[in-house]
């Protein structure tokens, strides 16, 4: 966020926008989905769009799309950890700097390796405050160091100035900013690491009481959004494509060393944890809708358990290789990717909790070529997130996760009218029944009560 503050200016604050809208759909999507995956055994979104929709060629493109999709987004949390290896003076691809990061993740993956999704619960407490401590003391040395919010603004303004570089927002770029804010929000929303901490939730209550401190994380990321504008005031100069950097050279230039450190340091611990849970989910993803399901359907509860940590501690290893090996740039192009990709599931996951008149086949087609299209697109133009849409005389720049999704849903809405009238029958919706997937032998059988 403050990075992209840093090089493009008013436009990043879409991100603040996405997070103050992501609240109230919360709010609407996610406790309904709680209640229907306790009532029914369902714990991964493969799970209940199986589930739901009674198609398996569904649940597995959901599964694989939200592994591919979750990869670029854990490993982009690791290139913001390589940012501050950086700033303490060790670079990641050299040996001490690759020594420290595989050793931070190797302590926290021993740390919650036992107590899965439920250490994380207890650690995120101690990420909130080390955040939180963060925040506060390079708050305080920026304003010390550079004056005022207003002052910090009007220096930025003239600095991105002299380098030809608008600070503001471009009047027509109104629709990118909002499909921006709209599409991340919804993206958010059907990552599988938002969905398995929802369904593992202890209640809808307890749902909702921890959506009431989702505005606070919006609140701290305007505070780093500023730290963005104040690295561009301080003349703070980052190598072409690593905008990453701007904070942590900008913490660098205002603390001393001995303050530097223990900040870096927070934020370095602090990163981990959404990587662990990042990593937990995909992992979930795919021990349950694709190892038990084609590859041991005679895999007992118990196992499913004891194998999900395996791949587990796989994925946060391959994010430590991603981060060490790939550019930031090509980091950030696979997350822009990853963004499109899951916005496809959202007709199958999220609307299905609303309405069952989709047809499966229809959502699995509008689905493919919503894949196909933002694909397309995003490499058609340069991995740029949004593009120009053109309808008659009237153009305007669109994210491109949400054309995709445009497209998607108008091929489910086209095709179901089609479906139905020809006869192709609907799968078994199993959450309309009283009933839950049990085990049943060698595989999940779904047990009506």
């Amino acid at each position: 966020m403050p990075g992209l503050m840093f090089g493009t200016g008013g436009l990043a604050l879409y991100a603040l926008v996405y997070t103050m809208l992501l609240s109230p759909l919360i709010m609407i999507f996610l406790p309904r989905l709680r209640d229907v995956a306790a009532k029914h055994g369902l714990i991964t979104a493969a799970d209940y769009v199986r589930a739901r929709h009674g198609s398996h060629p569904l649940a597995l493109a959901t599964a694989l799309t939200g592994i591919l999709a979750t990869m670029p987004y854990l490993g982009l949390q690791v290139v913001g950890m390589t940012a501050v290896l950086r700033s303490l003076g060790l670079a990641p691809d050299g040996l001490a700097g690759c020594v420290v990061l595989t050793l931070l993740f190797l302590v926290f993956a021993v740390a919650t390796h036992p107590g899965g999704l439920r250490a994380c619960v207890r650690m995120s407490v101690v990420k909130a405050l080390l955040i939180g401590g963060a925040v506060v003391v390079v708050l305080i040395l920026t304003v010390a160091r550079l004056g005022p919010p207003g002052h910090v603004f009007d220096l930025a303004d003239r600095r991105s100035d002299a380098m030809g570089q608008p600070f503001d927002i471009p009047a027509h770029s109104f629709t990118a900013y909002a499909t921006l804010a709209v599409g991340s929000a919804l993206a958010q929303l059907v990552y599988p690491q938002v969905l398995l901490v929802a369904t593992a939730s202890r209640s809808k209550q307890s749902l909702r009481a921890a959506t009431n401190f989702l505005p606070a994380w919006s609140m701290s990321l305007g505070l780093w959004a500023f730290f963005g504008v104040a690295a561009l005031a301080a003349g703070v100069r980052t190598p072409a494509g690593h905008g990453e950097l701007a904070v942590p050279a900008l913490v660098g230039r205002i603390a001393p060393d001995w303050l530097a450190g223990p900040v870096f340091g927070a934020l370095a611990v602090a990163g981990l944890l959404p990587a662990v849970v990042m990593a937990m989910s995909m992992s979930m993803l795919f021990i349950r809708n694709i190892y038990v399901e084609y590859l041991n359907p005679t895999a007992t509860p118990a196992h499913e358990v004891r194998a999900a940590r395996g791949p587990a501690l796989a994925i946060m290893a391959g994010a430590v290789a991603f981060a060490l090996f790939m550019k930031p740039q090509d980091a950030i192009n696979l997350h822009l990717l990853g963004g499109v990709w899951i916005l496809q599931t959202f007709p199958s996951v999220a609307v299905s909790l609303f309405t069952r008149w989709f047809h499966q086949r229809a959502l699995f087609t509008g689905w493919a070529v919503g894949m196909l299209a933002g694909t397309a697109l995003l490499g058609m133009h340069g991995f740029s997130s949004v593009v120009d849409i053109g309808i008659g005389p009237v153009h305007a720049p669109v994210y491109v996760a949400v054309t995709a999704l445009a497209l998607n849903l108008v091929v489910a809405a086209a095709l179901t009218p089609v479906l139905d009238a020809l006869g192709v029958p609907r799968g078994r919706d199993c959450t309309a029944d009283d009933g839950a997937w049990e085990r049943r032998g060698s595989k999940y059988t779904f047990v009506v009560h």
